[in-house]
């Protein structure tokens, strides 16, 4: 037997912020991963965008409260993660996305978020070079920011393992461990661990991983790609995101980090299903058409590399967090859709509030937002 209440599977943007609030919680935690060390897995394909900018009532609270520990951590336990309070615009250019963006509005403010809509001039103001050409305005929530995915996860690791959680890497979980109808543990390639809750922190190997239950959930990986530029002088920290869809894609952001470097992303239309990570010869020349086109001033700068990871999808995009009713024991925090770093630190106090059954008002709200057994049939809107 072994000693443990909790086994989370997946040291990554989700799994290590839900062992560190375990541990917090006093529960004997132990994280298995494939991989050398923390964050290996898509963590490190992240851009670390983190906003509480959403459109959907649930992600907005989890990822304030996501924000709150990213922007808190260094004065909090003293790890400089390279947070970066530049918040995020969206320049509308069309009457189409003006609506939407609007329309958003008072639920967020409701929520708490401090967003507003500016006109042209002042979004021209935020956004130094961008392209005045049918700009209508847009929306800026000055709160939202950024962080280094590989610091941040590294220095949830040393809480959560300073908290008395154990990590094993290199191990393979293989399927996880049924008796009596209920999952009581999980076998890796050296060996069996067992606990009478399990954690599916696996991102896009969530549906093996449940299926190895005899259990199907709605998680399908689906690969994006991203780059970086060589540094230059800071000239607009915030995450600029383009809603606008266009031939391969239906929209783009990029954000200038901490060193001055340009990061960039692209989501594909239509998607790219699979767990294929290899770069492709498309992506540079669509993405970069795109982001001069909205700022010319970028011309020049030079690429350093891109790079190729998965996103764990659902058909709404949102997350499934939440116990799975037919195999008791197992509590799934997965399909994150590509908001994985954003929502971890969040997410991981509702899960170990789900273990220790210390729920909030607003963790129930969550859950029930982000369950697995909810209405999946409604359509992604923008900001989810």
């Amino acid at each position: 037997m072994n000693p443990y209440d909790v086994i989370v599977v997946g040291a990554g943007s989700i799994g290590v912020p839900t062992a560190m609030a375990l541990g917090a919680a006093g529960l004997r935690t132990l994280v298995l991963d494939m991989r050398p060390s923390p964050g290996q897995g898509d963590n490190k394909h992240a851009i670390g965008g983190i906003r509480a900018t959403h459109s959907a009532p649930a992600k907005i609270v989890a990822c304030e409260r996501s924000l709150e520990i990213f922007s808190t951590w260094r004065e909090n336990h003293g790890d400089d993660i390279e947070w970066q309070k530049g918040g995020y615009i969206f320049p509308v250019y069309r009457e189409t996305e003006e609506t939407v963006l609007k329309g958003y509005l008072p639920v967020q403010q409701q929520y708490g978020l401090n967003i507003a809509w500016v006109g042209p001039a002042e979004m021209a103001a935020a956004v130094p070079g961008i392209n005045r050409t049918g700009l209508r305005g847009g929306t800026i929530a000055p709160d939202d920011g950024s962080a280094s995915p590989l610091l941040a996860v590294n220095a949830f690791y040393r809480r959560a393992c300073a908290l008395g959680v154990t990590f094993r890497f290199k191990e393979k979980v293989a399927r996880l461990m049924v008796e009596a109808g209920r999952v009581v543990g999980a076998a890796t390639d050296q060996g069996e661990y067992r606990a009478p809750t399990v954690i599916d922190a696996a991102g896009a190997f969530s549906g093996e991983l449940a299926r190895s239950t005899g259990c199907q959930i709605p998680v399908l990986p689906e690969s994006h790609e991203a780059g970086i530029t060589e540094p230059v002088e800071m000239f607009c920290p915030a995450m600029i995101v383009d809603l606008r869809p266009a031939a391969g894609s239906k929209n783009y952001y990029f954000y200038q980090n901490r060193h001055g470097q340009i990061v960039f992303c692209i989501t594909p239309d239509p998607p790219i299903s699979g767990t294929d990570i290899r770069s492709t010869s498309v992506f540079l020349p669509q993405c970069c058409g795109r982001m001069i086109d909205l700022m010319p001033r970028l011309k020049n700068i030079r690429v350093r590399r891109v790079w190729r990871g998965t996103y764990p999808m659902t058909s709404d995009g949102s997350p499934l967090v939440g116990a799975n009713r037919e195999m008791p024991g197992l509590i799934h925090a997965t399909g994150m859709c590509g908001q994985g770093f954003m929502l971890g630190p969040g997410i991981g106090e509702v899960v170990a509030h789900l273990v220790t059954e210390s729920l909030t008002a607003n963790d129930r709200m969550i859950l029930e937002a982000f369950s697995p057994y909810r209405d999946l049939t409604c359509q992604v809107e923008a900001l989810k």
